[in-house]
């Protein structure tokens, strides 16, 4: 069994421990997101896989603690936190920037530690190879607070409670720069398979950009395209649970 550090606590959220199970997934929010986003996750897949959730500083119980300058950096200490995790078959979901940090980690599990995912799902983002150029973090509150609502992946009653949501706008803004001053380094393949996920009426993400994904690996990918937009899996939880499921299970 795994024993958590109290840094490593800070890190993962297990709502329903598995301490028996034959796989572990590890979930990576969206920017401006937390772990609580995946406890459907959680509920939802079989005894068999082990749910993690990683929680960023700068939010909700860390709401103290310096958020993270760059996705590099982010992807440093999400690596070093997984590491002990690594001890049966490991999955990272990642949604939007999880999807590029997923990246990361998985580069740097198998630069660095030789450990090999049983899959990348990259949810709503495009490929690393496919880089846009984008600002939304330079914009005011007001406008950083508009792209939330029109993205509508926060929760209303948040958007619409003006203290709680600026309370919160220091952690957004802060994912989004890590988000979009990102630069892909170009290196080896990675060597586990990619699942690539996207709403068709995404406005962060063309389905071809999700689709090139499968550029970035040296064994099989899945490319999987939903109804909806950015935030296509709160409509089409169902499938995407069992498309997970299936591939752990597998693992």
């Amino acid at each position: 069994m795994t024993t958590l550090t109290e840094h490593d606590r800070r890190w993962i959220r297990r709502y329903d421990p598995r301490p028996d199970a034959a796989a572990r997934l590890v979930c990576l929010p969206h920017a401006g997101g937390s772990a609580t986003f995946y406890r459907p996750v959680s509920a939802g897949m079989p005894v068999s896989v082990d749910v993690l959730a990683v929680q960023y500083p700068g939010r909700q119980d860390r709401r103290h603690e310096p958020c993270a300058t760059s996705l590099d950096e982010l992807a440093d200490h999400v690596t070093s936190v997984l590491l002990p995790w690594t001890d049966r078959p490991l999955l990272l979901f990642g949604h939007s920037m999880g999807a590029t940090l997923g990246f990361e980690v998985a580069r740097r599990l198998e630069r660095d530690h030789g450990v090999v995912l049983s899959a990348l799902f990259a949810s709503a983002r495009r490929a690393p190879s496919c880089p846009r150029h984008e600002s939304v973090h330079l914009r005011d509150d007001d406008g950083l607070i508009e792209e939330m609502r029109q993205l509508s992946g926060t929760d209303s009653a948040i958007l619409e409670d003006d203290e709680l949501i600026r309370m919160a706008l220091p952690a957004i803004r802060a994912d989004y720069r890590a988000a979009e001053t990102y630069v892909y380094e170009p290196g080896p393949n990675l060597r586990c398979p990619v699942v690539s996920l996207v709403g068709d009426d995404d406005p962060k993400v063309t389905v071809d950009e999700a689709r090139a994904w499968s550029r970035h690996t040296d064994t099989s990918s899945e490319f999987h395209v939903f109804q909806g937009g950015h935030f296509y899996l709160t409509a089409h939880r169902k499938q995407v649970l069992a498309l997970l499921a299936r591939r752990a299970v597998q693992a």
